[in-house]
């Protein structure tokens, strides 16, 4: 019997194609952390990675994982909904992100009822699609089983459908073969 991947892992093999050392990525949602801890390995000491999370758990959740790998020096978390990621990094980095991931949802083993919304997450994703380099890729893990969630995975589905073939590669990837089942977006930039 074949395992699946998690869309997680999934999203991980795809980054990993297009986030090199000196590499500069976003994780927009923190949440425990792993996500953060991955693309800063990927991105090396040269590189730089900025994490946003509402929620104080995370960040320290965050930096206590990042604490124990020793890997500080490349990161910054910002404390602060994903819907701020221009107003952080616009004047600095718009055009030159290499890869933003997004991990929807609610932060594992804490507060279900804090959750990502369809209106601040749209925001986020129209500032992350000025901010990508070329060929800078947009990861989206959604998940529609909980509640928010369909409304959540409705409005980002949509927006996904409606960027244009000539300048973004698209993809979606479903954990299982039904409607309430995670999946996983990604948003490869073309053009300038």
């Amino acid at each position: 019997m074949n395992k699946r991947i998690s869309l997680t892992m999934q999203a991980h093999l795809v980054i990993q194609q297009y986030l090199k050392a000196g590499g500069i990525a976003v994780d927009a949602t923190v949440g425990n952390g792993h996500d953060t801890l991955f693309i800063a390995q990927q991105v090396g000491p040269t590189g730089k990675v900025f994490g946003f999370d509402i929620q104080q758990q995370a960040i320290e959740l965050t930096q206590a994982r990042l604490n124990n790998t020793n890997i500080t020096n490349n990161t910054q978390l910002f404390h602060t909904s994903h819907i701020n990621i221009e107003k952080y990094l616009g004047t600095d980095f718009g055009g030159k992100i290499n890869v933003i991931m997004f991990n929807l949802g609610y932060l594992p083993g804490s507060d279900k009822s804090i959750i990502t919304q369809a209106e601040s997450t749209l925001s986020a994703l129209n500032q992350a699609i000025s901010l990508l380099a070329k060929s800078g890729i947009i990861t989206i893990a959604a998940y529609p089983g909980h509640p928010g969630g369909d409304k959540e995975t409705d409005a980002i589905k949509a927006w996904h459908k409606q960027l244009a073939a000539d300048k973004y590669k698209l993809k979606t990837i479903y954990s299982a073969n039904k409607e309430t089942a995670p999946r996983l977006y990604i948003i490869q930039k073309l053009t300038e």
